[in-house]
């Protein structure tokens, strides 16, 4: 049931066999809702449960704007966020290895089927493309929230992270906000200023 769902996909179907790590490049990549919805019940046996998880993990990060209500972030009574929060959760999320492996990819080759066999998955996140420095993150679209994207780039060693929401030309908008700030933007030593003992 949990992978009978609306919108995107990776393309999942009843009886497939397909490994965790599978399942994330095809949460990351096409936004697949089956494999949200898949992870979800393999780690907490049903999709309640792990929006429960979802949410405590929220609260955990200080997201005080957000309340999940399913897996996938389709449109659901209740369901929120804000462009901090989607920030300061991107921010986590490039604390992990896999996370920052698996968004940087425009597309990644994949096993999975009855029986498993090798396909490739593609990002929707052309930005990966359009902009040398991007370095991720991810997509999203439904008909209450349109065009909203999540996106970080790297240059000089400085990392930006970048959330629009319900934009039209979100592309666009991102790589222009990256040029905008890496420019006003230098990084200080300040390791002179840091005393050598703390009270």
């Amino acid at each position: 049931d949990a992978i009978h769902v609306e919108g995107s996909s990776m393309g999942l179907q009843d009886g497939n066999q397909v490994t965790l790590r599978a399942l994330l490049y095809g949460m990351m990549l096409p936004s697949g809702n089956d494999a949200a919805n898949a992870t979800a019940v393999h780690i907490s046996g049903d999709m309640d449960s792990f929006v429960a998880k979802m949410n405590w993990k929220a609260s955990e990060l200080g997201l005080k704007d957000t309340q999940f209500r399913n897996p996938s972030g389709l449109d659901a009574e209740g369901h929120f966020s804000s462009a901090y929060d989607m920030a300061q959760l991107c921010r986590e999320a490039m604390k992990h290895d896999i996370f920052q492996e698996i968004c940087c990819l425009s597309k990644a080759q994949v096993e999975f089927g009855n029986p498993p066999y090798r396909r490739w998955l593609e990002n929707y996140n052309k930005l990966l493309t359009m902009y040398p420095y991007c370095i991720g993150v991810k997509t999203g679209f439904t008909e209450a929230a349109y065009r909203c994207l999540v996106s970080a780039a790297e240059k000089d060693g400085m990392t930006l992270i970048c959330v629009t929401l319900n934009c039209p030309d979100d592309w666009s908008v991102h790589e222009s906000l990256y040029e905008r700030y890496f420019s006003n933007l230098n990084q200080q030593d300040l390791s002179s200023e840091i005393p050598r003992t703390l009270p």
